[in-house]
């Protein structure tokens, strides 16, 4: 798509000083920046044991959910949500960042030590729809609790 931003560029715009912030992303030796939450995005925290089956179904439905990360070990998984997501959320066991939080970012396509994109962004500004994140969180946590031999 003529003039679509790429992902650096899309992840950049929310830092403060986004020349800065890009110039420091691209030489520093950990690929990472810290990127401020609630501008354009908010990251909803699921732990990794329902983070990833929430992915899988997320894929099945979407085909292409919006970004999300992992840290190392998919301890965590972050959806990236749209802004003021965070501060509504109300589900057990989620965290939420939002405005007045910071994330820690890898450079999208340069492995990491700590974190990684499991899912990019696409550099157009799509994000992970709460209301279709939340159902896929439900069918996960179904799956969850039927393979460990539980009922829902």
């Amino acid at each position: 798509m003529p003039g679509a931003k790429t992902a650096v560029d899309w992840l950049v715009s929310v830092a403060p000083d986004p020349e800065g912030c890009r110039w420091e992303w691209e030489r520093n030796p950990l690929g990472v920046a810290l990127l401020p939450a609630g501008r354009r995005w908010d990251v909803l925290i699921l732990p990794g044991k329902l983070g990833r089956p929430t992915l899988d179904v997320l894929r099945l439905l979407l085909g292409r959910p919006g970004p999300v990360l992992a840290d190392f070990g998919d301890s965590r998984l972050g959806f990236f949500v749209p802004a003021g997501t965070a501060s509504r959320w109300l589900g057990t066991g989620v965290r939420g960042a939002g405005r007045g939080t910071w994330i820690v970012v890898p450079y999208p396509g340069r492995a990491t030590g700590g974190v990684r994109w499991l899912e990019l962004p696409d550099g157009e500004g799509t994000l992970t729809d709460p209301a279709v994140l939340e159902l896929a969180m439900h069918e996960a946590a179904a799956c969850v609790l039927a393979k460990e031999g539980r009922k829902p």
